[in-house]
């Protein structure tokens, strides 16, 4: 069927809800927006599908919500009724439309005779992955489109470990979704299966999870001594991290300023530009209140509260905007001295990062004589590591991280857990308040010890129904492409994660990663620095990551220019072949 007729079958469908129709008929006349609308199906990835929220297969609404959770019953019920009974848990975030796509996903397991464990409000990403493990659930639904702007809305899977679905299982998923044809035929319960299956999670599962937290903590005499009158402010930008994050600082006795103007659950998110809080214009009414009241520290979390943004003064007293890998960096330092100087570091300690992830986390580890393991991008990969581990007791999980401002120390969660990074963040605050010193001037002594590395990531739009294809294209067009060098710096080694192969441009050996397989090129430079370019897997972005090494921020800064450039020039020639 073409993308006109599906439309036309859609629109002309008795079973369409009111509200769908209204919109399809307003675009009747714009075949650009009818051939995006219905001209490819919204694809469910390993984490599960994220689109522009409106009517149509390519698109997040009631009915694509339906139909993956239909692909998603028959992958239960083919586990048998000892896993129907078990259950899904099902969360969601501040998000137009999530609590309704929610109970659209609840609705579908019941009349499927499978339990559903529903949120009677917004709860974040880290609560629902723990509430999988505590409740015993077969798998887990978390709806949100994470930091996405507020157009968009998303559907995450979660496994039984409370990890996000594994590439196995997806594929099974995925291969039942796909022969549903019907949109709108997907089963409804009757009263009796909503009665019957659809249940609240308890209230002692969030209990638990403060329960867990209050575990983690590393400096309580420095808590004690400073954190009720500890100067920090913190944003929930309008998601679901508000409750959380404000609860676990009470309980553990640490006082923030909250921004009251953005506790309201606001789907517009009509205070900041896009809910991301890795930059600092979305910080920026935190900002201004720290100014305010004197604090040195703004914290702020997502939509779904999974990732944590922090901004910090600086020796000139302004504020700036730390990267996901700065704070990945303060917090991987914090966690290991104070693991170390209580005599609390395992002998077996392992860090995990996604392989974009800064290269300062290396010699800190080696500093601590701490293994550091290398994962694609992706929380699941972390989780699976976590998972291995557990099982064969070759190391203690410390903490992981990525780049894109996702952290967790614990492994009550499987995923970012923007909760406990808040906690840590604060209590890390308070650590070095006690010491008569500020995250700032600890970030500079990391540099000062290990060496500056000077991160940042670019990201190239693309639009259309054809831009994962055109991404795609451009990685591959990298992998054949003949390059020896950035400017004056020399490539060593070039790793294709498609082929987990690593090519030793010097010897011309080729061996194997090590990795799970995915698209992305990776240049190992001379100097330390890598390059690597892939593309975004939640976006239609194409994602270039540059971590350089030098002997001050001056250097980074030329080095990083030359690098970019010839970066550029190479992406001009793939394109032009």
């Amino acid at each position: 069927m073409d993308y006109r007729a599906a439309y036309e079958s859609w629109l002309n469908d008795g079973r369409l809800c009111a509200e769908g129709k209204q919109q399809l008929a307003a675009i009747k006349d714009n075949a650009e927006e009818i051939e995006y609308s219905f001209g490819a199906e919204l694809e469910f990835g390993t984490a599960g599908m994220r689109g522009i929220i409106g009517y149509g297969t390519n698109k997040m609404n009631i009915y694509t919500v339906k139909r993956a959770t239909q692909g998603l019953s028959e992958f239960i019920k083919n586990l048998g009724p000892a896993a129907m009974e078990r259950g899904v848990a099902i969360s969601y975030d501040t998000r137009l439309k999530s609590d309704e796509f929610a109970r659209a996903a609840a609705e579908v397991l019941a009349a499927n005779n499978i339990k559903a464990y529903l949120y009677s409000d917004v709860h974040p990403v880290p609560m629902l992955s723990f509430a999988v493990r505590e409740l015993h659930a077969i798998a887990g639904i978390m709806v949100t489109a994470s930091h996405n702007p507020k157009q968009y809305n998303g559907y995450k899977v979660y496994g039984e470990d409370g990890a996000q679905m594994s590439p196995e299982d997806t594929k099974v998923v995925v291969a039942s979704i796909e022969k549903i044809t019907d949109y709108l035929g997907c089963p409804a319960p009757t009263a009796e299966q909503e009665k019957k299956y659809i249940k609240p999670v308890p209230s002692s599962v969030d209990k638990k999870y403060y329960k867990e937290l209050k575990k983690l903590t590393l400096s309580p005499k420095a808590v004690k001594a400073c954190g009720k009158n500890l100067k920090l402010v913190y944003t929930p930008v309008h998601g679901s991290g508000y409750i959380p994050v404000t609860t676990i600082l009470k309980k553990i006795g640490i006082n923030a300023t909250v921004v009251e103007a953005q506790t309201k659950k606001d789907p517009e998110f009509s205070t900041v530009q896009v809910p991301n809080p890795e930059f600092k214009e979305t910080l920026s009414m935190g900002i201004e209140l720290a100014r305010k009241i004197g604090a040195t520290v703004v914290f702020g979390t997502d939509p779904d509260s999974d990732r944590l943004g922090v901004a910090v003064k600086n020796a000139e007293g302004e504020f700036e905007a730390l990267s996901g890998n700065q704070v990945g960096i303060l917090l991987l330092d914090y966690i290991l001295t104070r693991l170390k100087e209580d005599g609390k570091l395992p002998a077996n300690a392992a860090v995990v990062k996604s392989f974009v992830t800064t290269g300062m986390a290396r010699p800190i580890c080696q500093n601590f004589g701490v293994k550091l393991f290398e994962v694609p991008v992706g929380f699941k990969f972390i989780g699976e590591k976590i998972k291995q581990w557990e099982k064969d007791g070759s190391h203690t999980f410390v903490f992981g991280f990525e780049e894109s401002c996702g952290y967790l120390r614990g492994t009550h969660a499987r995923d970012k857990d923007a909760v406990v990074a808040s906690m840590l963040c604060a209590e890390m605050v308070c650590y070095y308040t006690y010491k008569g010193t500020t995250v700032f001037d600890r970030l500079n002594e990391i540099y000062k010890k290990y060496g500056y590395v000077l991160d940042c990531n670019v990201s190239i739009q693309y639009k259309g129904l054809n831009a994962m294809k055109e991404m795609n294209a451009v990685v591959d067009g990298l992998k054949t492409a003949k390059v020896d060098k950035f400017d004056i710096y020399e490539i060593a080694c070039i790793r294709d994660y498609s082929k987990d192969e690593k090519r030793d441009l010097a010897t011309g050996e080729v061996s194997p990663i090590g990795s799970p397989k995915t698209n992305c090129v990776y240049y190992e430079l001379k100097t330390g620095s890598f390059v690597c370019v892939r593309p975004s897997g939640t976006e239609p972005k194409l994602k270039i990551y540059y971590s350089v090494k030098a002997n001050n921020k001056e250097d980074a800064e030329c080095a990083l220019k030359k690098l970019q450039s010839a970066m550029g020039k190479l992406l001009e020639e793939v394109a032009a072949k």
